[in-house]
């Protein structure tokens, strides 16, 4: 008797155990799917107007907020980047380059401070560099090849931008880029 009693409490317990492990792990994945299918941006133009951006991709909608005033915006289905439109504002762009109009007028434009460099080495290598200064990202093409993209570093002087197997460093306009450890341009 109390041997079936300590069976059925065990199993009871098991039991519980296995639906709170199933109720949470269904509530992480919703709360996961939920987290990707809104996106917040929010960016400045160079005259210090700020726009705010709430991206619904379950809806697939954006809202805007901007001095003040907040719309939503349905996906035009751009060929690529982003296309939102209603009757008064449009909202277009690539990456974090965005143009807002109201009625027809630009009315926010944001870019992003982008640089590209070219360097080339003795050997006849080249390195083609666009440095995004904003988001502190790095895309490098070694002698026309493979994308390489990197994150800035904190460094003492110079540059240093790194990932997993890339590395670069400069000063001034000399470059040295390693790959696992090795250098693989120097100019």
């Amino acid at each position: 008797m109390i041997g079936t009693m300590v069976t059925t409490i065990l199993m009871t317990s098991c039991n519980q155990q296995t639906k709170n492990e199933t109720s949470e792990a269904n509530e992480t994945e919703t709360t996961s799917k939920t987290s990707e299918d809104i996106v917040t941006q929010n960016l400045t133009d160079k005259d210090g107007n700020k726009l705010n951006l709430v991206f619904n991709n379950a809806k697939d909608n954006v809202t805007i907020t901007y001095k003040g005033e907040t719309a939503e915006l349905p996906s035009q289905k751009p060929a690529s980047g982003i296309w939102y439109k209603n009757d008064h504002y449009e909202l277009s762009g690539k990456s974090n380059d965005i143009t807002l109009t109201k009625d027809g007028q630009v009315v926010f434009e944001h870019q992003d401070d982008k640089v590209e460099i070219v360097a080339k080495s003795e050997k006849g290598d080249v390195l083609n560099m666009t440095f995004n200064n904003t988001n502190g990202t790095l895309k490098a093409y070694l002698n026309g090849g493979e994308q390489i993209d990197l994150v800035e570093q904190k460094s003492a002087s110079g540059i240093w931008y790194k990932n997993d197997h890339y590395e670069l460093s400069g000063k001034g306009d000399k470059y040295e880029l390693l790959k696992d450890g090795k250098t693989v341009f120097q100019n």
